[in-house]
């Protein structure tokens, strides 16, 4: 069984820091791998008065992050599981902390025991299961990105510098306030923060505030929706999703704050004409002031939510309090963290989190190598250089660390293609997002989910060919390695099916004599270029792929030159070809001698050959 991305790179950490001389840089290497055991970081982060602390709130299932402009606001508060409920650590910018505890209100104090500028963060510890595998960032309001110093992004996102053996979040929740077409500006504030906190499509959700706040419809969301779709349109190489949230609604509901009294006070409303209710609620300040009941409502569920608690309670008069705040979470767009089904369908806010939390081995694995690869450049003495040159080789862009890392390969092109280093069509970028939102191979290259295992195998290798092309056409060296493995994600893909479709259908299938392709069977050779001989005596050739470049050399027909019968069908020769290429190919994402590399690229063409005759299908198909 391969270990997880997250444990592989902790393990790196560990070995890495018990060779190091130098005990700040072990420590740095250490503190890198002790992140990649602790729950997933994700921070949330937007404009003043946007939403994001009650956006918090409706994460954690609790209302206990300060939306008020105290000196809470003004630092980064970290929300982490813990059994000690309550319980409050102040760590300072001078490496020491301070311990204080929950207010009565169940929120951080309202005044610190040190000036907010000496505070690095909070830290608030809550009994919450959510919070096992998850741990919430608040981050102080901002009016104006100003991301050009990297260094003050980061600390107002992370609480540091977010450097080396720093602590910076591993996914990012950004808080766009919903307004009726987003500028130039607003759009390039986000990606200028989330570049500098090192933020991508991967790992990147932006969230609609407020959607209930704009606009005189009744029904908020098909405004929404529209404008959420041409968000993303435009943001779509820098985030996973965009999606409108109704956050008071969703903080309401899912911190259960509505009392036996408000349920009475909204079931009056509810006897209302629906006509004497909108009249009632078009001054809200004087709604508010009406009497305490009606006030409560106004700062729980804001004119939407009464409506939407009203029509509930007047369609089915006898609800209870759970049923309402059903109602409005549903109505929030939040989405239902029970359901698999509202998880997995993209769109809300739990849709979002669901992605983040399903992928957390990738994304804290994803975020670690990017602080190694940071670590490595820094100053060291001799005795440690080898070391450090032994942990760059690890990490290094052209290479997959181990096996088990390769579900990272689609998190990798996709980061690239958010920084601008692989530029793709629409058709090609809509492929890699795919790929990367979704969990099923049928799913990842757009099948219906009762796609069989040979129709998954010819799928993907269809779409292997275009990536092929980009492979050899790409115009950087960082641009070549990530298509490159995006390329061997879909010949896997193409591999492991058709094996597994082969196993369930028996022996390789034999052409039957006279059909065409028996007669292709029995066609002369492949030609292989001349260094692939010579890589037989490489020593970095795996025992299996010298037998399979060995036959590969000496076959008579395509098919014995993939190691099958002369009879064999010629789907099946495509499949084996396939799934060679798919082997030889990772090959070259280790740093290799050039003429072996050549030799490498000659195989995997070769291959490609018998896979493009046999399918009957050639490249300018």
């Amino acid at each position: 069984m391969s270990t997880a991305p997250d444990i592989a790179v902790a393990q790196l950490c560990d070995a890495t820091a018990l060779r190091l001389r130098d005990a700040g840089l072990a420590a740095r290497v250490r503190s890198v791998g002790d992140r990649l055991r602790r729950p997933l970081q994700v921070a949330v982060a937007g404009a003043v008065s946007g939403g994001k602390s009650t956006l918090v709130n409706g994460l954690l299932g609790r209302s206990v992050a300060p939306a008020d402009a105290g000196e809470c606001t003004r630092v980064v508060t970290w929300y982490e599981y813990g059994p000690d409920e309550g319980r409050v650590d102040v760590d300072l910018l001078d490496g020491t902390s301070r311990s204080a505890a929950l207010g009565p209100d169940g929120r951080p104090p309202d005044r610190l025991p040190v000036p907010a500028e000496r505070v690095r963060r909070l830290r608030v510890r809550l009994d919450l299961p959510a919070l096992r595998g998850l741990t919430v960032i608040d981050t102080p309001g901002i009016n104006t990105v100003a991301a050009a110093n990297e260094q003050a992004a980061r600390r107002m996102v992370f609480g540091t510098d977010g450097t080396d053996g720093a602590d910076p979040a591993q996914a990012l929740i950004y808080v766009l306030r919903y307004v009726q077409r987003f500028d130039a500006g607003a759009l390039a504030d986000f990606r200028a923060l989330s570049a500098a906190c090192g933020m991508s499509g991967v790992n990147t959700l932006a969230v609609l505030s407020q959607v209930d706040r704009r606009g005189d419809a009744d029904d908020p969301w098909p405004g929404a929706r529209r404008l959420a779709g041409r968000a993303y349109e435009q943001l779509r190489t820098s985030v996973f999703d965009v999606v409108p949230v109704v956050g008071l609604l969703a903080e309401t509901a899912r911190a259960r704050l509505l009392t036996p009294a408000d349920l009475a006070a909204l079931r009056a409303l509810a006897a209302l004409d629906e006509l004497d209710l909108d009249d009632r609620l078009l001054d809200v300040d004087e709604f508010a002031a009406a009497s305490h009941e009606h006030a409560r409502l106004m700062g729980h569920l804001h004119r939407y939510g009464i409506r939407v608690a009203a029509a509930a309670l007047r369609e089915r008069p006898g609800l209870d309090l759970d049923a309402v705040h059903a109602a409005l979470l549903e109505a929030s767009g939040f989405g239902t963290a029970g359901s698999s089904a509202a998880v997995r369908a993209p769109g809300s806010v739990a849709a979002g989190v669901a992605h983040f939390t399903e992928r957390a081995a990738q994304l804290k694995a994803l975020s670690a190598i990017g602080a190694l690869r940071r670590l490595v450049r820094a100053p060291s003495g001799a005795a440690d250089r080898a070391t450090l040159a032994s942990l760059a080789d690890a990490v290094d862009e052209g290479r997959p660390l181990t096996a088990s890392l390769r579900g990272l390969r689609v998190f990798a092109a996709l980061d690239a293609v958010g920084r601008g280093q692989l530029s793709l069509d629409d058709e090609m970028l809509a492929e890699l997002v795919r790929l990367a939102r979704e969990d099923t191979p049928a799913a990842q290259l757009g099948l219906p989910p009762d796609a069989g295992p040979e129709e998954v195998a010819r799928e993907a290798r269809e779409r292997s060919v275009r990536w092929r092309r980009l492979t050899m056409s790409a115009g950087t060296l960082a641009a070549g390695h990530r298509a490159r493995d995006v390329l061997s994600v879909l010949e896997e893909m193409a591999a492991v099916t058709a094996s597994a479709s082969s196993r369930s259908a028996g022996p390789w299938p034999v052409a039957p004599a006279g059909s065409p392709a028996a007669g292709y069977s029995a066609a002369g050779p492949v030609a292989v270029g001349s260094e692939a001989a010579a890589l037989l005596e490489s020593p970095r050739l795996a025992p299996a792929l010298r037998t399979a470049l060995t036959t590969l050399l000496t076959g008579t027909t395509p098919a014995a030159q993939v190691g099958l019968e002369p009879g064999a069908a010629a789907h099946v020769v495509a499949e084996r070809a396939a799934q060679l290429a798919a082997q030889f190919r990772v090959m070259l994402h280790r740093p290799l001698p050039a003429p072996e590399k050549r030799g490498v690229g000659e195989v995997c063409g070769a291959y490609e050959t018998i896979w493009t005759t046999a399918s009957g299908r050639r490249e300018g198909a």
